[in-house]
């Protein structure tokens, strides 16, 4: 299996679909020649042209309601965000058109399009260019979400996005970009409602996404070498959930630690431990414990940057109070 990079993955995944169907097409703030921000269209414009790799204005929400309208005629777009941070400029155009007009037409409107692009709290970038919108798009009915973590399932899932007839918003966390894994020369494709069952264990189940499955899995380490053996789910898909195999691991484990980069009032995390409530309360041993950001824009100093964010010793010590419980 050859490796490969996260973006050179992002990239693949792309040029094949546009290689498979001559109807999709990318846009963006220098996604042609300059081959996007994070290089994820890298050279792509030389094969297919400047209308399939279409570098647009500096207007969020001029591109994106492009994007929507050219769904809408059968096109299949693949937004990029040069930092998801800016499309706050388009919310508009993807919460009231492209997430509704499948439904406000009596379906005699697909709009298959893709919103890609970097987001998360990466080095010393600040508080705008730091965001965490998976929040935000959360509370909009008919998007899809979908957030990646590995070189794998970001080819695999890109591609699914792709080819799905519903607006699917696809987060990129932009300190992933230089993962390095092997990966299946074959084609495969990931379903955009399903987690991933990273490592099965028994004493509490461990919920994350994102760059946070990396913190995680640092954290399992240190765990696992005090012979605590944890479950670790990464969500993947952020709506809808995968409650199934949530509800499967709390079933066994009866504890559960949400770990995310979001911010806690109001994130994910938040919509989790409601889901948990309402299907799944019977079968826990504890209180559901919540580690995300706090809620302070971003600051740009390094050490206070970090304290932001969980990290691998916050979920030690959170796993460890929540076993310490038990009687």
């Amino acid at each position: 299996m050859p490796v490969k990079l996260f973006y050179e993955a992002l990239k693949d995944a792309m040029a094949e679909e546009m290689r498979r169907d001559p109807n999709v097409y990318v846009l963006g703030e220098d996604v042609g020649h300059y081959g996007g921000s994070y290089k994820a269209t890298k050279d792509l414009y030389k094969e297919f042209g400047e209308l399939r790799l279409l570098d647009t204005p500096i207007c969020e929400n001029a591109f994106t309601g492009l994007a929507v309208g050219s769904a809408m005629t059968g096109l299949r777009p693949i937004i990029e965000g040069m930092n998801m941070g800016f499309l706050l400029l388009a919310f508009n155009q993807i919460a009231n058109n492209g997430g509704m007009l499948r439904y406000t037409s009596g379906g005699q409107f697909k709009i298959p399009m893709v919103v890609r692009g970097p987001g998360g709290v990466g080095k010393q970038l600040g508080a705008e260019h730091s965001q965490r919108l998976e929040g935000y798009f959360n509370n909009v009915p008919g998007l899809k979400i979908v957030h990646t973590s590995t070189v794998y399932n970001a080819k695999g899932l890109l591609k699914a996005a792709i080819r799905d007839d519903n607006p699917v918003m696809f987060f990129e966390h932009v300190l992933l970009y230089n993962l390095k894994e092997d990966i299946p020369e074959a084609e495969y494709l990931l379903p955009l409602d399903k987690a991933e069952m990273v490592k099965e264990g028994r004493d509490v189940t461990v919920l994350t996404y994102g760059r946070m499955r990396h913190h995680c899995s640092e954290a399992l380490a240190e765990l696992a070498a005090r012979d605590i053996d944890v479950e670790l789910i990464d969500l993947i898909a952020l709506k809808p959930l995968d409650l199934e195999t949530i509800g499967r691991s709390l079933k066994k484990t009866h504890r559960v630690v949400i770990v995310e980069e979001d911010m806690k009032s109001g994130g994910v995390g938040a919509e989790i431990v409601a889901s948990i409530d309402e299907h799944y309360f019977d079968y826990l041993d504890a209180p559901v414990v919540r580690l995300a950001s706090k809620d302070v824009p971003v600051p740009y100093n390094g050490r206070m940057e970090a304290t932001v964010i969980p990290q691998p010793h916050d979920i030690v010590k959170a796993v460890e109070e929540m076993l310490a419980l038990r009687v």
